[in-house]
């Protein structure tokens, strides 16, 4: 049995209901379904913006461990693996919400493979196309101009969820990030239009997702730049700050006073 059947069949029924009881075209049950699936992945983002939020505010402890064994590979990893642990720190966290859509992803592109065969006919007359310029979901994405259009949506908007979702990656990881999705255009060309669709609209969450974290995390208060001209502060100058003549002056010693000896007088 295949491990994928199962997910399959709730993305069918799911995209089933969606079009009789919402009335929803095909395309935009796709889309629906999209937000549903990442709807249902929000704790797995939620733990990921948190990990990546302490990540961020221990970078520079991480980035001395690095520089400090970076002639030793492997115990700057041991290092910073115990910072992890120390820190409630999960590197994989960021990649949880991908790899949950692994299986949707191929499920749905199972679907949409035999849609014209297994869905379609139950709903003759029903439109298969999206937004007026992509005639056909369930045909390649290379086999109408609308389709290379997707994909480059897809590009910059897989390029765009990267960088904001990749800030306390290391060069390498981040490069290969921003590589993967122009390479792995070759491989999506083939696949029907519908899914590039989901990827898009999954993309567009994540750049979504990214802009809000980022203005809703807190912002590093930076340090006060003090200069021989900068004023000191009230609370650390109360005795330095007042004037001379202010300035309660120090108890004179008590000079001893000299008793002076009468002078007998001579008789």
């Amino acid at each position: 049995m295949n491990p994928l059947t199962p997910i399959e069949d709730v993305l069918s029924w799911l995209l089933q209901w969606l079009h009789e009881t919402a009335s929803l075209p095909w395309a935009w049950a796709i889309v629906a379904v999209t937000v549903i699936v990442r709807m249902l992945l929000v704790p797995l983002t939620v733990r990921q913006i948190h990990s990546m939020q302490r990540m961020q505010a221990h970078l520079p402890e991480m980035k001395a461990i690095q520089a400090k064994y970076k002639g030793d590979r492997a115990r700057m990893n041991q290092e910073l693996m115990a910072f992890y642990k120390e820190n409630k720190i999960n590197p994989a966290a960021s990649c949880l919400p991908v790899l949950a859509q692994i299986p949707v992803f191929f499920a749905l592109y199972f679907v949409l493979k035999d849609f014209e065969k297994e869905i379609f006919p139950k709903y003759p007359g029903s439109d298969l196309g999206w937004l007026g310029f992509v005639p056909d979901i369930t045909s390649p994405a290379n086999s109408h101009w609308s389709g290379y259009l997707l994909l480059a949506i897809y590009a910059i908007s897989q390029t765009a969820s990267t960088l904001l979702m990749s800030s306390t990656m290391d060069r390498t990881q981040r490069t290969l990030l921003l590589i993967l999705p122009l390479a792995f255009l070759f491989v999506v060309l083939n696949f029907p239009a519908g899914l590039v669709l989901y990827w898009v609209t999954t993309n567009l969450w994540t750049v979504g997702q990214g802009l809000i974290t980022r203005r809703l995390a807190p912002k590093p208060q930076p340090q006060e730049k003090r200069s021989s001209r900068t004023p000191p502060k009230r609370a650390e100058a109360d005795g330095a700050a007042k004037p001379a003549e202010e300035q309660p002056k120090p108890a004179a010693k008590q000079q001893p006073r000299k008793v002076k000896k009468k002078r007998r007088a001579k008789r």
